[in-house]
């Protein structure tokens, strides 16, 4: 049976992938992105891009909510600053910067930016938090939507009818096909993930840690409230804003309603049901979020037979599922899907000693 993890040097400790058991799992899951990117159909492809992009952001509100405990409902105007300032750049820029370089300038300072109002948006959670403070960044979610679609500001962001982004270009590589974008997204997405989980073993994400867990006896230890909710709104603004640079390079044209209230419940019910604070929870709840409406669209078909009325069926069928598996992971499992798997693997660990 294995009781722990025998570390020589406090190097060993501090590694990220510090035993046997998470470096084959990142190995094995960077073989197995490659080896779909090789083989894998235009659909699935398709799919899978959506998840990277929407895990990007959940790995964003996981810091903020999930780590520091700070709740937010407005996180899909911070994807909507950096898909727009990505494209608005671009098209500013061209001339200017070689295409070839322009991926390496816009998308660095599109997450600057996102993570600048981030800490705008942030400043409120120094005197409230909990509803009040949801109901803060709600608020500016409504905002930045709203001055995207006015037509004063429509000559850079297309106003209510959208704008045409740009196409990927990685040093003369122009990603203009899904399953390129497919293999700059897993990338991103892979790396964002892994770095979220060296970030919490810092003294930053420790102090994260404090602050959600008694916000006044983290204080009495010395922790800036100031500076650290502020630094946990930057980063997971600088997340969402990346995902967003990320989605405006994969799809041809974004629109203000794209990024409204549902993006931000998306992101909030997402990390409900994977697991807040936990380094898989976004991933457990992207690919349920994602695939849920899917396997809903397959049964549907098998069902009524491809009947095309009974589509208008499937949209509200969606929501009260989306609904009720939040009611659910709240009600019976507040951990999310994360916390089953832990059970499991601690299980099968300690086989044949297990017991429940």
């Amino acid at each position: 049976m294995i009781n722990g993890n025998l570390k020589a040097t406090y190097a060993a400790d501090e590694r990220v992938l510090n035993n046997s058991y998470k470096q084959a799992f990142v190995y094995g899951t960077m073989l197995a992105l490659a080896f779909f990117a090789a083989f894998a159909n235009e659909y699935m492809i398709l799919i899978a891009c959506k998840m990277g992009i929407l895990l990007i952001a959940v790995v964003g509100v996981n810091i903020l909510t999930g780590y520091t405990g700070l709740v937010s409902l407005g996180h899909g105007a911070f994807v909507a600053l950096g898909a727009y300032t990505v494209t608005m750049l671009d098209n500013g820029l061209t001339g200017i910067i070689p295409n070839q370089f322009m991926f390496f300038v816009v998308v660095p300072i599109a997450i600057a930016v996102t993570a600048l109002i981030g800490v705008l948006v942030g400043l409120p959670s120094l005197r409230v938090k909990g509803l009040y403070l949801a109901v803060a960044t709600l608020a500016a979610n409504f905002i930045v939507i709203f001055l995207i679609e006015q037509d004063a500001f429509a000559p850079w962001t297309g106003g209510v009818v959208g704008i045409d982004t740009p196409d990927a270009n990685l040093l003369g590589w122009v990603l203009d096909t899904n399953r390129e974008m497919f293999i700059l997204i897993s990338v991103v997405a892979f790396t964002s993930l892994l770095a979220a989980q060296n970030l919490i073993r810092t003294r930053v994400g420790r102090a994260f840690i404090a602050i959600r867990d008694r916000d006044y006896s983290a204080e009495i230890l010395g922790i800036s409230l100031l500076r650290y909710k502020l630094t946990s709104f930057a980063l997971s603004a600088a997340y969402c804003g990346l995902a967003g640079a990320m989605f405006a390079f994969f799809y041809s044209r974004i629109l203000p309603e794209q990024f409204e209230l549902d993006l931000s419940l998306e992101l909030v019910a997402a990390l409900i049901v994977g697991g807040m604070g936990r380094t898989m929870g976004p991933v457990f709840g992207v690919m349920v979020i994602v695939m849920m409406p899917e396997v809903i669209k397959v049964f549907a078909a098998y069902f009524t037979g491809g009947d095309a009325a009974s589509a208008r069926y499937i949209s509200p069928l969606q929501e009260i599922a989306f609904g009720l598996l939040l009611v659910f992971f709240l009600l019976k499992e507040p951990l999310g899907i994360n916390h089953i798997t832990d059970r499991i693997l601690r299980a099968a660990n300690r086989w044949p000693f297990a017991r429940g």
